[in-house]
């Protein structure tokens, strides 16, 4: 496969190739040590087990065990009962502000009626045994390469879970458990006046990433593959695209080859431009491609700085927005989303710092992301535009689907906090929750099939 890169990339990979080794090296077994499933001070995830001083974020104890939930039901909100502890506004949030981020200030200072409810903080994420295991092998064994933006012998989920740089928090992100799944992922662009257009769309992902009994050895080649499809459903006019990713886990081996069909050409193209900071489908310009599930793409265009961990009011256990109780009118709202079916917990967090390489091009010239610290699921971020003035804010209301005990986002919700439009991608409430039975083999994403997924 053609691996491309820009010349400041390149440039970039030989900088940093030069940079001291120990950057690149595992952890230490006295390290690794600290991870374990029960009694140790650090979890498979590398979270801190223990609690905070002030016994507002309690000790993991586990997160949520799993629970059979029949295919096509939706999941039952654990945490109804739940009632807000109190409700930060544009009012007060001075009061808060050492626990809130530059994007959540912006909100407030923006949108007058921007409130955030928030609630005790439980903290739900797990994963199944096997999935621990692996991480804590990961730790020992898995490496940056010599470029720093990919890496080497990890499997099943994040790569790092005691990270020493930058680089590989992200890469945590990238490696996270990835189940196969064919969900709804609608995209809904809200203008300034509240006006929306709901984009309808599908979309399957198969992988063994996180498979059980899966070799890091081993995962190369055609195994090194995430299969996604996307088609549109709706509206009309653009009813029936179609595009096709093939997905590459390693990157510095070779690079992610999409396709795109055309109802009104009825022709399958290579599209290069699925990528980076290109147009996301159906976003209106609110969202890049790279933005697809919070952060989705290569990192080669950035270099990544680790700031540090802090205690943060988080999206969290959003299930009030992941349920058939609620239509997506319900949700959209001038300006923000409907802040009453949102609910916020104080986590900690990893914040890790991306800016723009040299001679290397993006529209965003800096990003700031917040990890949760139990999940490494990226749940909030800060855009910077050129002139480093802040752009977008984008907020992942993430939950923990118990019933394969993986914690993904029901929503991602991007704000533009310049023109005052945004954007909420994943809303499924008045189709399907998403189906993690789905299974499909790969002959089944071969472009040459791309064509009859379309609807005429």
């Amino acid at each position: 496969m053609e691996n491309v890169f820009s010349r400041g990339a390149v440039a970039a990979s030989l900088l940093l190739a030069l940079l001291p080794l120990s950057a690149q090296a595992k952890v230490s077994p006295e390290e690794a040590a600290k991870l374990g499933i029960d009694g140790t001070e650090l979890t498979p995830a590398g979270a801190v087990r223990a609690g905070n001083a002030d016994g507002t974020i309690p000790a993991w104890s586990g997160g949520l065990p799993q629970k059979d939930v029949p295919k096509g039901q939706w999941l039952d909100d654990p945490y109804a009962d739940d009632k807000p502890l109190f409700t930060i506004t544009a009012q007060n949030y001075q009061k808060y502000a050492d626990k809130l981020t530059i994007g959540q200030k912006a909100m407030f200072e923006r949108h007058p009626g921007y409130k955030m409810n928030i609630y005790p903080t439980r903290r739900s994420h797990s994963n199944k045994k096997y999935i621990y295991e692996a991480a804590i092998a990961n730790a020992s064994r898995a490496e940056l390469t010599e470029t720093r933006w990919d890496y080497k012998h990890a499997i099943n989920t994040w790569a790092f879970p005691i990270p020493k740089d930058g680089y590989e928090a992200v890469l945590n992100f990238a490696t996270k458990p990835f189940p196969s799944v064919f969900r709804w992922n609608n995209t809904t662009v809200v203008t300034s006046n509240g006006d929306f257009q709901t984009t309808k769309i599908t979309e399957e992902f198969v992988t063994d990433w996180s498979k059980e009994g899966m070799n890091p050895d081993e995962f190369t080649g055609d195994k090194d593959i995430g299969y996604f499809l996307q088609s549109v459903v709706a509206p009309a006019k653009v009813a029936g695209s179609v595009i096709l990713i093939h997905i590459l886990f390693h990157w510095d081996q070779h690079d992610m080859i999409a396709w795109s069909y055309n109802p009104g050409q009825r022709r399958v193209r290579r599209a290069p431009q699925i990528r980076y900071d290109n147009p996301k489908t159906g976003a209106d310009g609110l969202a890049t491609s790279d933005q697809l599930g919070m952060y989705g793409g290569k990192i080669d265009r950035y270099n990544w700085k680790l700031v540090g961990k802090k205690e943060i009011y988080i999206p969290y256990n959003s299930y009030k927005l992941h349920t058939d109780k609620v239509k997506i009118a319900d949700i959209i709202q001038k300006e923000h989303i409907n802040q009453d079916l949102a609910r916020y917990e104080l986590h900690r967090v990893w914040q890790v710092e991306g800016d723009l390489l040299p001679d290397t091009s993006h529209i965003y010239k800096k990003r700031v992301f917040f990890m949760d610290e139990d999940s490494w699921q990226i749940v909030l971020m800060d855009h910077y535009d050129k002139r480093d003035q802040l752009w977008r804010f984008s907020e992942g209301h993430a939950l923990n689907h118990y019933d394969i005990q993986h914690t993904a986002p029901t929503a991602d919700v991007h704000y533009d906090l310049q023109s005052g439009r945004y954007l909420v991608i994943g809303l499924d409430n008045e189709d399907a929750p998403p189906d993690y039975t789905f299974t499909a083999t790969a002959d089944r994403y071969s472009p040459d099939r791309l064509r009859g997924e379309g609807v005429r």
